[in-house]
């Protein structure tokens, strides 16, 4: 990173504009996803609705590392109503990453070159996790565009050495943390990228942005059984060791340029690619923290390292700009069954919407319904009309008046007798092969259907299991 005022200034339209329309041009390709929502999205719409008395309680007792989208999200219901609740819901994503597509551009421009930054951006712009995320209803990807603005301010703000654009600085990076959390991750990354000069006042501004993140670390520490589904690193960590070793290679290739030509974009580049995600992993031995979407930033110092190594490229001659240009090409063709594929009902863990769907054609009036585990009530925080005539046999206090995400349960004992009181049930449940809960309630449910039951029959939607059961020769 050039630490000398003077560097070159990128030319901001020409550069920035292409990689933005297509971002939003494939943020609204296909956003509705044929009018599916999975559960977590069903969690920001639940808490949207929800009035600000009831979020803010609500948030002292869960998901406050969300909180402050939850608010941007209550306000866009609040303007815009449900004329068309998935693209309010998603429009937030889709403009944020457009807007770091953008941002990424001139950045690569600030960093190497023009074209480095223009390919940069739309590299950015392809990549699958991106463009996933930039259809959904949660914070990750306006994380991840304050992220890659905060990276563009750093920059100019050790080129210029203005304290008015350090403030600039640590000021998008505080409206990232709140955000996630986890966006402080990326201020350590920027401080390593810093060059000796400007690092005692990194450090500085790091410590206010940790300051003003505190009172929220404190309280989602005292939430933190919210993540204890994060059992290790799974299949994310496939995804980010590919992306990873690209991003590596380019490096490699972009060390055979002089330093002079190269510029800093590499150093900066890997910082950010690979220093949030590995502080991650390492914290696993102690608590399992790794999911992809968590650092999704990341991707950012992947698509600056890949634009940087195309640019070299197509500055060759001969075979080596022709292979650099077919390679292009087939990339992009190899990523369009992906990005179809991003864009349907099953690219996502469940479907809330064919969840609803099931539940209301398998229940009568009176039935009873469960949910199994209790967390699984998301299901129906979207449609409420598709429980209508049931009974939740396990709830206790539904999750506005409880303060809580998906209700409070009864005691074992009391959902026992509600459950043996029954004489037909819908179990709405996770499919065959997932963890069981082992808590009381949990196994009180799965005792008294074993013993008093028989399943009717089975209707297996993408994440979820809903069955019918009755009292033997009732079905």
């Amino acid at each position: 990173m050039p630490d000398t005022p003077g560097g070159p200034r990128p030319r901001p339209y020409p550069t920035a504009l292409p990689p933005a329309v297509l971002s939003l041009a494939l943020g609204l390709w296909g956003v509705r996803r044929g009018g599916s929502m999975w559960r977590d999205e069903a969690v920001s719409y639940d808490m949207a609705h929800r009035s600000l008395p009831d979020l803010w309680a609500t948030l002292g007792q869960a998901d406050a590392v969300h909180g402050l989208y939850y608010l941007l999200l209550h306000g866009l219901f609040g303007v815009f109503g449900d004329a068309d609740p998935l693209l309010v819901l998603r429009l937030p994503s889709v403009l944020a990453t457009a807007v770091a597509s953008g941002t990424l551009a001139l950045l690569g421009c600030r960093l190497a070159r023009p074209r480095a930054g223009l390919f940069a951006g739309g590299v950015f712009a392809l990549l699958p996790p991106v463009q996933r995320y930039a259809q959904e209803g949660r914070s990750y990807a306006l994380v991840c565009a304050l992220v890659v603005w905060a990276s563009y301010l750093l920059v100019w703000a050790v080129e210029t050495r203005s304290r008015r654009v350090w403030a600039g600085y640590g000021a998008v990076m505080v409206a990232a943390c709140l955000l996630h959390e986890f966006a402080v991750l990326a201020v350590v990354a920027h401080l390593v990228a810093l060059p000796r000069s400007a690092r005692r006042t990194g450090l500085r501004v790091a410590a206010v942005v940790c300051g003003c993140l505190a009172p929220l670390a404190v309280v989602s520490m005292g939430q933190s059984a919210q993540v204890a589904w994060i059992g290790g690193v799974g299949g994310d960590l496939a995804g980010f060791a590919g992306v990873t070793v690209l991003g590596l290679v380019c490096a490699v290739l972009l060390r055979r340029d002089p330093p002079a030509r190269r510029g800093p974009l590499t150093g900066f580049a890997l910082a950010l690619l690979v220093l949030p995600a590995l502080l991650l992993l390492l914290s696993t031995p102690f608590k399992p923290l790794f999911v992809d979407r968590y650092v999704l930033y990341g991707h950012a110092g992947a698509a600056l390292l890949i634009g940087a190594a195309l640019d070299r490229l197509l500055r060759a001659r001969g075979r080596i700009r022709a292979v650099a240009v077919l390679a292009a090409g087939a990339a992009v063709l190899v990523l369009l069954p992906a990005g179809l594929s991003l864009r349907t009902p099953q690219s996502r863990p469940d479907d809330v919407t064919a969840v609803a769907e099931a539940v209301r054609a398998a229940g009568h009036d009176g039935d009873g319904v469960l949910y199994m585990p209790s967390r699984r009530r998301v299901w129906s925080l979207v449609d409420p009309g598709s429980v209508r005539g049931l009974r939740d046999l396990a709830l206790d206090r539904r999750p506005v008046a409880s303060h809580t995400l998906y209700g409070t349960e009864l005691p074992a004992a009391e959902i026992r007798a509600r459950i043996s009181a029954a004489a037909r049930l819908v179990v709405v449940r996770d499919p065959v092969g997932q963890p069981l809960d082992q808590t009381a309630q949990e196994q009180a449910k799965r005792r008294v259907l074993a013993e008093h039951f028989v399943r009717c029959g089975t209707r297996r939607v993408r994440g979820a299991e809903i069955s019918v059961y009755a009292r033997p020769g009732r079905c």
